[in-house]
């Protein structure tokens, strides 16, 4: 369990320029969420490191948690690592609900973290996992806290205060298209809505969706069909466009991604609050330039927009690389890459 966790080094990441070969000439920026928390092992930290910040401090502040309780979240991953390495930081015991079928990575940066580990059957599909949470809770709740990554407002009001106004300073509020995936729908949610406030209105917000319920991109939800488990924290109001991405369209982008830039520097449009050289350092992995599925699906998003004719040659479109691809190198077909 790490005994000391810098917490400073969430919040402004870098922000980089990407070609993705589009027919328009829009300027196409990407941000490098797993600089958050960045000397974590396997992978890094991730775009869950600001909300596990944003839940826990607003947790503390309200007096809503105290060392006696067990911190307690389902997760596929990212939320787990993150809320068990800041956590575990502070004083608390956390354990993490994860499907059996979670990336390796994941699971061994949970565990690498300190935190206990209940897995649930992935065949259940993933609002098992949810629900066993809730039934655990349920059965002994004063010895429990969950943070509810599903219904806590600190989970898109974090968003809403940082990762808005960053793309829109790192950008001289350029910033016309903002990307990104729904899973708990706090980042859209969030950033969505403090774009649109920092712009007026101007900022076109898009978010995804897997295409099917059966896919492989981690972290994201089919939302499309009633019987499955809608956010609280998911406005989904906030969205101008909405589409839908395949697991094949995201494991080829981060394939081919992955080759354009075998030989070529990525530029650093903004290195937030690292210093270049760090930057340049933490891009790689092993000399590769790897996403993780959802930062993949972002790139298959932006994508898909240009080849409908939505991009003009003036816009300037972000999104977001959640994390680092290094965290799922034992998923079938990513494997494939690797």
């Amino acid at each position: 369990m790490d005994d000391v966790v810098d917490e400073s080094t969430i919040f402004e990441t870098p922000l980089l320029e990407i070609d993705l070969e589009l027919d328009a000439d829009a300027t196409v920026y990407a941000k490098a969420e797993w600089f958050n928390l960045y000397d974590a092992p396997y992978g890094g930290g991730s775009i869950k490191s600001r909300v596990a910040k944003g839940m826990l401090d607003g947790a503390e502040q309200r007096g809503d948690i105290d060392s006696d309780v067990t911190l307690i979240e389902p997760s596929s991953g990212n939320t787990g690592s993150e809320l068990a390495r800041l956590a575990g930081a502070r004083g608390y015991d956390v354990e993490i609900v994860m499907p059996d079928n979670a990336s390796e990575g994941k699971v061994n940066a949970v565990r690498d973290a300190g935190a206990e580990i209940r897995f649930v059957d992935a065949d259940r599909g993933y609002d098992a996992v949810i629900e066993t949470c809730e039934e655990v809770v349920a059965a002994d709740p004063g010895a429990y806290f969950r943070p509810n990554q599903y219904e806590n407002p600190d989970n898109p009001g974090t968003h809403e205060r940082t990762t808005a106004r960053e793309i829109y300073n790192a950008t001289d509020g350029a910033v016309t298209q903002f990307v990104a995936g729904v899973g708990t729908g706090g980042t859209i949610t969030g950033t969505g809505r403090g774009l649109h406030d920092l712009s007026d209105g101007q900022v076109t917000v898009v978010g995804f969706e897997p295409d099917g319920p059966l896919h492989a991109i981690d972290g994201l939800k089919y939302l499309r069909s009633d019987d499955h488990y809608h956010p609280a924290t998911y406005d989904e109001s906030v969205l101008d466009r909405k589409e839908y991405v395949s697991t094949a369209a995201a494991y080829d982008c981060a394939r081919e991604l992955r080759e354009r830039y075998a030989d070529r520097e990525l530029p650093i449009a903004d290195p937030g609050q690292h210093d270049t050289a760090t930057v340049k350092k933490h891009l790689r992995v092993d000399g590769q330039f790897l996403l993780g599925t959802s930062a993949a699906a972002g790139a298959a998003t932006v994508t898909q927009l240009d080849r409908t004719g939505t991009l003009d040659d003036d816009d300037t479109v972000v999104f977001v690389l959640c994390d680092r691809g290094d965290k799922y190198a034992d998923i079938p077909l990513w494997e494939e890459y690797l």
